[in-house]
């Protein structure tokens, strides 16, 4: 099971944390913990074997108290899959990532939908396999029907249970209110190293500014658009005699190592917000 916590810093936590899992008889495998003195905030992941026959319930239950004295935010949760659903337009490389490391088990989630606001048949060289496929277009400048789709998008996330979204090339901004509904739930990969260059091709703009470094950020989807809290980066070098093209090449790379990186923390219970950003425990 992993226990994951945020509370204000005080002397204790660990001691009470270590305290109740050992008068449970339970193991600690791993933890790790953070003190941010500029907030006075404490965060701790902590991931232990309960005692034969101790529930998920009963352990949370028995917690409460404890986390009720040191005002914690926190979650317990047993070493299930999540239930993932990938949104994904024309671009699908970070897509057919996802479902490769899915396959080898290396991503532990339980995929609930592909969907996409084009047909199957722009992304039709990805196996999809039996994953269930739903086409839900948009009319560009048309905001009833985005209000609509989007209403419908919502519905197939709650009836199939979905925990997470996955914005994988998604290329339609989400509205405010869709964004309120999944924040801290729903993961978008940002074509570049933010703050960057916005808007269309970004890599020619890139290219013109003469850059030395492209890069690639996966961060939580807010209503701020592309402002959301940052959870993984990476950039590559780059030179004069990159093209466009080349860094597009290059750019595809990044935002596919990023993306996984990204999804699989979250699935680990290895990143908690902390306002506009997050601390990540490192695996």
């Amino acid at each position: 099971m992993i226990l994951t916590l945020s509370c204000p810093d005080r002397h204790g936590i660990v001691a009470a944390v270590s305290s109740f899992l050992l008068a449970r008889d339970a193991n600690i495998s791993d933890a790790q913990q953070f003190g941010d003195a500029s907030s006075a905030t404490f965060f701790m992941r902590v991931v232990f074997e309960p005692a034969d026959g101790d529930a998920e319930a009963s352990i949370r239950d028995a917690f409460a108290p404890l986390a009720g004295r040191f005002e914690m935010d926190w979650t317990l949760r047993g070493g299930e899959p999540r239930k993932v659903m990938i949104l994904t337009s024309k671009f699908d490389h970070c897509l057919a990532d996802l479902l490769y490391r899915w396959r080898i088990d290396e991503l532990p989630m339980q995929v609930t939908a592909i969907v996409s606001n084009h047909p199957r048949e722009l992304i039709g060289h990805v196996d999809l396999g039996d994953l269930p496929f739903h086409h839900l277009p948009l009319k560009a400048g048309d905001p009833a029907a985005k209000a609509e789709q989007e209403t419908t998008l919502l519905r197939l996330i709650e009836e199939t249970g979905t925990e997470l979204v996955v914005l994988a090339r998604y290329m339609q901004i989400l509205s405010d209110d869709l964004s309120r509904a999944l924040e801290g739930r729903c993961i978008n990969i940002h074509h570049s190293f933010l703050p960057g260059f916005k808007g269309a091709k970004p890599y020619h703009q890139a290219h013109a500014r003469g850059v030395k470094v492209i890069g690639a950020t996966a961060h939580y989807v807010t209503a701020d658009l592309d402002e959301g809290p940052i959870i993984e980066q990476d950039v590559e070098r780059i030179s004069h005699r990159d093209t466009p093209e080349d860094l597009i090449r290059k750019g595809r790379d990044i935002e596919r190592r990023v993306l996984a990186r990204a999804v699989r923390r979250h699935l680990e219970d290895r990143v908690l917000l902390h306002g506009k950003k997050t601390v990540v425990f490192e695996d």
